[in-house]
């Protein structure tokens, strides 16, 4: 895409001053802010382009290789535009905080802002019956709290941390370079506006504390491997105020000597004698809830399928079950009385 004069994006003449390339970018700035014009795609990319525009112009060396070489002359000077408003925002902090109050993007820095907990991750492995049928177990849940001994302060009872003699607890220091500033995360109290001169013994600090917490977990019948459990609340309690993260269980099922699911179908293999196979039979045949009587027809060909409805997999969303799938495998006898070989003699004859 060709883009356009930078002069000509700001509005300002090739002869502005600093001060006035500065003042129009700043107004262009609240024009097409994201906050105020929320889902409005072209209101985006003027302001991105304007941010583009200003960085350029007011740097006074880049300022001069654009009015040498136009925008070619960027592409060796290690200058890409932007990529995103984070970008836009990091770059141009300062006067984001002029023009909106607060820190990048709008977004207030404060230490004792309230900020939501964590998510946590519990990976569970269960018996291929619990996954089927549901169960209820418990499971112990290590997470961090807020320390009880200094209320999550990180400070000793009586304490109160210091303003960072750095920041002055804005959690950010701001480097000028020109007519162009940068803001960056303080190295000192590395972005919490406070230092802490007496640290918690309990906690050393940091205001929080680890913990073991027992939670139940009711599994629901139907679920299988990578099915994905959410107890609200259960994760890493919140910073001041803020709501406790959740916690996800990661469900593993373990494999069945006997029965295969397949989506909510259940699979196994019958053995029947190739008696049963010619004259027909009822056997039983083992399922989820106990056993069932199975009629094999005369004349059951190794491999028949037969089904037993309602017999498979509860569905998780929804009344109903699947089906219980039977093949049959006609197991052949290795070793044979004589009174069997006489009578398979006999039927030999007969055909």
């Amino acid at each position: 895409m060709i883009k356009r004069c930078y002069y000509e994006v700001l509005g300002v003449e090739r002869t502005a001053s600093d001060e006035i390339i500065k003042k129009s970018y700043r107004k262009m700035a609240m024009l097409y802010h994201p906050d105020r014009n929320p889902e409005n795609k072209e209101a985006e990319e003027k302001f991105k382009e304007a941010a583009e525009a200003y960085e350029v112009l007011s740097d006074p060396e880049k300022r001069e290789i654009y009015d040498r070489y136009g925008h070619d002359g960027l592409n060796g000077s290690g200058f890409r535009g932007f990529s995103g408003f984070e970008d836009v925002f990091s770059s141009f902090n300062d006067i984001f905080s002029d023009i909106f109050g607060t820190g990048a993007g709008g977004r207030s820095r404060s230490r004792t802002a309230a900020r939501a907990g964590a998510d946590l991750r519990y990976d569970l492995k269960i018996s291929f019956m619990d996954a089927a049928l549901g169960t209820s177990t418990d499971i112990d849940v290590a997470k961090h709290t807020v320390c009880h001994e200094c209320s999550g302060s990180g400070s000793e009872p009586g304490k109160k941390a210091v303003v960072c003699p750095r920041c002055h607890g804005r959690g950010q220091v701001v480097q000028s370079q020109g007519f162009f500033s940068v803001s960056t995360t303080c190295p000192q109290c590395h972005g919490m506006g406070q230092i802490i001169t007496h640290p918690c013994k309990s906690c050393k600090g940091s205001g929080r504390v680890g913990v073991t917490k027992t939670v139940n977990l009711k599994i629901p019948g139907g679920v299988e491997t990578g099915s994905r459990l959410r107890l609200r609340g259960e994760g890493e309690e919140g910073n001041y105020g803020g709501p406790n993260g959740d916690l996800y269980v990661f469900i593993h099922v373990e494999a069945h000597d006997y029965f295969d699911r397949r989506g909510y179908d259940l699979y196994c293999r019958v053995p029947i004698t190739f008696v049963q196979a010619a004259l027909g039979a009822k056997i039983d045949i083992p399922t989820l809830t106990g056993s069932e009587k199975l009629k094999i027809p005369k004349g059951t060909q190794p491999g028949a399928i037969f089904r037993l409805k309602g017999k498979g997999i509860p569905h998780l969303r929804g009344m109903g079950r699947g089906d219980q799938i039977i093949e049959t495998v006609v197991t052949i006898p290795t070793e044979l009385t004589r009174k069997q070989e006489e009578l398979l003699n006999e039927l030999a004859k007969l055909e």
